[in-house]
């Protein structure tokens, strides 16, 4: 029964929980450029220990084939420590790790720091027995991006 009513308090909170709507996206408004966003995320996260395994610059990847894109940049990054666990609660996580940032410029110049919210993916793999391992997740996604970010 709790599980029942506490589903449309979950699908509130995500729905709210992004700045630009997209459904588990927790947004954070970036004092930078895209570029620089994303240079201190990837050197908060190397010197956390966190393996960064890539870079992808979207708006490059469109002017390559003509096509004009805003600023727009994706990093990969995890560590086995953190995702192992998940998968050990359910196997699907898989499928969102490792971790991912979206850094954006939007429409009107400001620029965002994006990343899939923990209770989201709690919910859309069904992980149970796997709080505490989300709430590490979710205290260290945050203070990665309160540091690319400021």
């Amino acid at each position: 029964m709790y599980r029942i009513l506490l589903i449309p308090v979950l699908l509130i909170l995500f729905a709210s929980s992004s700045a630009h709507g997209a459904q588990g996206l927790i947004a954070v408004k970036s004092n930078h450029s895209v570029e620089t966003t994303a240079d201190n995320l990837v050197k908060a996260l190397e010197n956390s220990g966190m393996t960064v395994f890539t870079r992808i610059n979207h708006a490059e990847g469109a002017a390559d084939v003509d096509i004009e894109l805003a600023p727009t940049e994706v990093v990969i990054f995890g560590n086995p420590k953190a995702g192992t666990p998940l998968m050990q609660c359910g196997r699907s996580v898989a499928i969102d790790l490792p971790q991912k940032a979206l850094i954006w410029e939007d429409d009107s110049g400001d620029v965002w720091l994006g990343y899939n919210d923990p209770e989201y993916l709690k919910y859309r793999h069904d992980l149970n027995g796997c709080d505490a391992a989300l709430a590490n997740i979710r205290q260290a996604l945050t203070n990665f991006a309160g540091i690319a970010t400021d």
